[in-house]
């Protein structure tokens, strides 16, 4: 699958404030194109408003931040266009009762109507729809998804597909759009080792074949840009906030992050 250049990621002092504390706070690290990027932490800890806000979904409150150059916020729509999602709970997630082929479909005619070229769709009916399988396939291809694998093929229900296999499909899906970012939410999440290995070998050759991975997860690879997120707690008493564990410290970066403060920002700053 031919892929677009990858997007450069940059954080410094990037920090995202709900009403009740902070989501993230203290972000900073660098990554360049085709870089595969894990934010590590436990739930709750600010990880997915991270990677919605390097996606553009979320308005910071300070710091400064780029995804392929743009400047976070500042040009946060032009960031969408490059930054596609992944599997997101509450945002981009699969409906269970939609087969594989209904879900391929329709992300087609999306990115037709809001992501094509004026020449494209000029063209005729038929060139339209060989078009439309070709970037299918290749998306499969690069997704590691063989629909001939799954129980009834393509007509497979999104809720009769394993784990893996789902985040297999969110992955082509994201993919059909020729993103030079691809964000993925909770990428280890529920897997076995053996699931958990193929989830990385997956995001590992997406963003080798040149389109830049940003992974939420629990356990972050050797290879990958590391990004660690951690949780703090309030002090009842002096209501002051301290860690919990410490200042969560990364390869490129210090997070400090409060529960509340994320549910909080999740919900006040909205989705796009």
């Amino acid at each position: 699958m031919d892929s677009p250049h990858g997007a450069a990621v940059r954080a410094e002092g990037l920090g995202l404030e709900g009403p009740r504390g902070w989501a993230f706070r203290d972000v900073t690290f660098d990554a360049g194109p085709g870089s595969l990027i894990a934010v590590e932490g436990p739930s709750g800890s600010g990880r997915t408003c991270l990677l919605l806000a390097l996606t553009g979904r979320m308005r910071p409150t300070e710091g400064e931040a780029s995804t392929g150059g743009l400047a976070l916020p500042r040009r946060a729509a032009a960031v969408r266009g490059v930054a596609a999602l992944g599997p997101v709970p509450g945002v981009s997630e699969l409906d269970p009762a939609f087969t594989v082929a209904e879900h391929l479909r329709e992300r087609v005619l999306l990115q037709r109507r809001y992501g094509g070229s004026v020449r494209a769709l000029l063209r005729s009916p038929r060139e339209r729809a060989a078009a439309a399988r070709a970037r299918i396939d290749a998306a499969l291809d690069a997704a590691g998804l063989d629909p001939a694998t799954l129980p009834k093929a393509e007509r497979t229900a999104v809720r009769d597909l394993e784990r893996l296999e789902a985040l297999r499909l969110s992955v082509a899906l994201a993919l059909i759009g020729r993103p030079r970012l691809l964000a993925v939410d909770d990428a280890d999440l529920k897997l076995s080792d053996a699931e958990r290995a193929g989830a990385w070998e997956l995001l590992r050759s997406v963003a080798g074949a040149g389109t830049t991975v940003l992974a939420v997860c629990s356990e972050a690879p050797e290879d990958a840009v590391t990004v660690r997120t951690g949780t703090a707690r309030t002090d009842t008493a002096s209501g002051t906030t301290t860690d919990a564990e410490g200042p969560a410290k990364a390869e490129q970066s210090v997070t400090t992050t409060h529960e509340e403060g994320t549910a909080d920002a999740f919900a006040e700053t909205g989705r796009a």
